[in-house]
């Protein structure tokens, strides 16, 4: 059986809170494992737990790249976007463009073979057309 998590599940696994539901959580998700279930996360939900690990709870840029990829890797549970992928760039949590816009490009790519942007920095993706203000 494959079962999707949302933000809020991965967000109990990876900060422990609180802590009644993050042991729910935990629980449940060895359950699924043992019972053969392949567990799956989206692009927009690895977005959302990427802007929460910042924002509420002030987990530096840097280190809620590192613990996502970590625990894509690392946990038995997959990324069905290009998560995974787009983690894997050097540098992430400097480059320009970021990883949002990374994963935005990179779910494009899959489907249409040019993507509009008024952003620069998105010049720099294979594809990309960027729009002057003019």
């Amino acid at each position: 059986m494959k079962v999707g998590l949302d933000t809020s599940v991965i967000l109990r696994l990876l900060t422990g809170e609180p802590e009644e539901q993050a042991k729910r959580a935990l629980d449940e998700v060895q359950a699924l494992i043992q019972q053969g279930s392949v567990l799956l996360v989206s692009d927009l939900v690895v977005s959302e737990v990427y802007f929460a690990l910042q924002h509420h709870y002030g987990v530096p840029k840097s280190e809620a790249l590192t613990l996502i990829d970590q625990f894509l890797s690392d946990s038995g549970i997959q990324s069905i976007g290009a998560a995974a992928t787009v983690l894997a760039v050097p540098n992430l949590a400097t480059a320009k463009p970021g990883f949002i816009d990374r994963l935005i490009h990179a779910e494009y790519k899959s489907s249409a073979p040019e993507m509009l942007s008024f952003e620069k920095a998105a010049g720099r993706l294979s594809g990309v057309r960027v729009l002057s203000a003019e």
